[in-house]
């Protein structure tokens, strides 16, 4: 792993377990965190879910003055296959690596085919299973409202997942399919991960990679966090948001510091 640099230009985050619970709203701590980080630095929120789930659960629960910082707010949906920066009062997209009718088609059709095989399409869920995220498939094996404590008791090994994720990519070799959150599967295009959207960023803000900093909760081999480790960005691991906001306690004084 690349060392921390001393005073990083950009500090990305995921945010599921790292800047709030799975599918959740930011505590209000972590919220005032958040906007005093960006008084310091640039700021990238990369993670599988959705747009729409960045502004529910980040967006819509900053403090009113934050907006005045949102120009320096990064949002990386679908980890890294969309990005979208704050334009002229609004929230536009960049760019979207979207999947063909035909991908989609056969990515749908192969994870809900494997998940019944292997005993893992389950008939108590809260809403959907599958998504359409336009460029990323999600399966949430307990639906994508589900409770955080109904996930957290799924598969505390990962094995579940795991397995799900290897039968699924036997059939989509052409695409890539990972292991998501703490209940679901991710199908993308091929290369197309939370690497590709720290490279994309790195190019598209000039910020060197190494000027960086991501702290995410799944930096191990099996974790979506991984891409990013594997990639040389300096990472910092937590175990959950409150993980995030204590290391957030110590670090934006230090920042502050070294302006």
């Amino acid at each position: 792993m690349s060392a921390v640099p001393s005073r990083p230009r950009l500090v990305a985050f995921d945010l599921d377990d790292t800047l709030a619970p799975s599918k959740s709203p930011l505590d209000p701590r972590m919220a005032d965190l958040l906007v005093a980080l960006l008084d310091q630095v640039e700021v990238c929120i990369i993670s599988g879910g959705q747009f729409g789930q960045f502004d529910m659960q980040v967006v819509q629960n900053l403090p009113a003055e934050a907006a005045a910082s949102f120009s320096r707010l990064h949002l990386m949906p679908t980890c890294g296959t969309q990005y979208w920066l704050f334009v002229d009062g609004t929230w536009q997209q960049q760019y979207a690596e979207n999947l063909t009718d035909d991908e989609k088609a056969r990515a749908l059709a192969s994870v809900e085919a494997r998940a019944k095989e292997l005993g893992l399409w389950e008939s108590e869920t809260w809403g959907p299973i599958l998504e359409d995220r336009g460029s990323q498939i999600t399966f949430s094996a307990l639906g994508q409202a589900a409770p955080v404590a109904a996930k957290s008791a799924w598969d505390p090994t990962g094995e579940k997942k795991s397995t799900l994720r290897a039968a699924v990519q036997a059939d989509l070799p052409d695409l890539e399919v990972r292991s998501g959150g703490s209940t679901s599967v991710d199908i993308t295009r091929k290369g197309i991960d939370k690497a590709y959207g720290m490279s994309r960023l790195a190019e598209l803000t000039g910020i060197d990679l190494q000027e960086m900093l991501f702290v995410g909760d799944r930096l191990d081999e099996a974790g979506n966090d991984y891409p990013v480790k594997a990639l040389g960005v300096p990472c910092h691991a937590v175990e959950g948001w409150e993980d995030t906001a204590a290391y957030l306690d110590d670090l934006i004084p230090r920042l502050a510091a070294q302006a």
